[in-house]
């Protein structure tokens, strides 16, 4: 089966991105699916756009199956989820792969710390762990990590 195609998002599908990121993100545990969550994620998109983020999509075929979005200069990774029925099956890899072609010498991230199965999937991935911090915004300890290449 081929792989999804990754590619950037276009503005008419934000809702169904804002769900495949609210249904990952209630994957792990740590929060209920709601109309608040999936509005507060929708929101989130529209902002990341006007301030400069780059966000992709996995696209299986019309079906999207995760959501990517980076911020190049800063060289962060802000969000990278992967819809439930497609995880385990290498996306997240290919996600990351299509990270470190668009910043190739370094990439920051913050994953929440109640969010175990990221960050440990991050290290095995060679991200090297720096710093927790309190998102006061949303009020979780954030754990911080850095990828450089030749690390």
């Amino acid at each position: 089966m081929p792989q999804p195609i990754i590619r950037p998002v276009r503005p008419d599908e934000y809702d169904e991105v804002a769900r495949v990121w609210m249904n990952s993100w209630v994957s792990t545990g740590l929060e209920d699916a709601s109309d608040a969550v999936l509005a507060r994620l929708r929101a989130r998109i529209a902002m990341g756009a006007e301030k400069g983020s780059s966000l992709y999509v996995a696209d299986d075929n019309g079906k999207l199956a995760a959501m990517l979005t980076l911020h190049l200069p800063d060289r962060y990774l802000d969000q990278l989820f992967v819809a439930p029925e497609y995880q385990g099956d290498g996306l997240g890899r290919q996600l990351l792969a299509f990270t470190r072609q668009q910043m190739p010498d370094e990439i920051w991230l913050r994953c929440v710390r109640e969010n175990e199965k990221a960050w440990r999937w991050y290290e095995r991935e060679g991200f090297v762990f720096e710093k927790e911090e309190v998102e006061p915004a949303i009020g979780r300890v954030m754990k911080y990590y850095r990828w450089r290449k030749g690390d």
